[in-house]
């Protein structure tokens, strides 16, 4: 983590590990934007691949982002080194009654991450069905889904991000399936930047 010139620490991407599972809290579409475009940019431009299962809203600014550091998207897309999703499409393909089915989650995603590293390519995959998941209302079938992204995280090797608005937090009641959420991911970036590691939050959340 280092400072930025307005003094908000920054995330320092080369931290992460080829299997690193972090998250976001973020109060404004514009820092999540930010984020991800400095997590996935980068790496397209190194010869990564971008995974990216958001909104529509989220999947068009990303994209136009993209267009504008000079990334060729459509050949990138022709190549599958980068996969736009919808966030909503793709979660009900294995939703089975308000739960994530395990073997059906695996054979979708591993379908797409298979084909995003085609020619030994490193992915990094950002993700928002989670977030869908949670604003739904449905928190323990978000708790399931980021444990099933662990369990697919030791069998594939991909750098996941996911994200949550802070707001979805705000409510009496959520600490504990904040807790959770915290403890299912290896590092957490703040509202404000903040990169922090598994182990400070385990503290948080122990001292709660």
């Amino acid at each position: 983590m280092q400072p930025s010139s307005d003094g908000i620490p920054q995330v320092v991407w080369n931290e992460l590990g080829p299997r690193d599972h972090f998250c976001q809290f973020y109060d404004q579409d514009e820092t999540l934007l930010d984020t991800v475009e400095g997590f996935l940019g980068p790496g397209m431009e190194c010869g990564d691949s971008a995974i990216i299962i958001a909104t529509t809203p989220h999947l068009v600014a990303l994209e136009q982002r993209f267009r504008d550091r000079g990334i060729d998207i459509d050949q990138a897309m022709a190549c599958d080194q980068y996969m736009a999703l919808d966030a909503a499409e793709t979660l009900a393909k294995f939703m089975n009654k308000g739960w994530p089915d395990q073997g059906t989650f695996l054979e979708v995603v591993h379908e797409i991450i298979a084909r995003a590293s085609a020619g030994n390519r490193r992915v990094r995959a950002f993700g928002e069905m989670v977030s869908l998941l949670w604003e739904s209302g449905n928190k323990t079938a978000t708790i399931r889904l980021e444990k099933l992204w662990n369990d697919l995280g030791r069998a594939e090797k991909f750098s996941l991000f996911c994200a949550y608005p802070a707001t979805a937090f705000s409510a009496v009641g959520c600490q504990g399936s904040l807790n959770d959420i915290h403890a299912a991911h290896s590092r957490v970036i703040s509202a404000t930047g903040e990169f922090e590691s598994l182990v400070a939050r385990k503290r948080i959340a122990q001292q709660s």
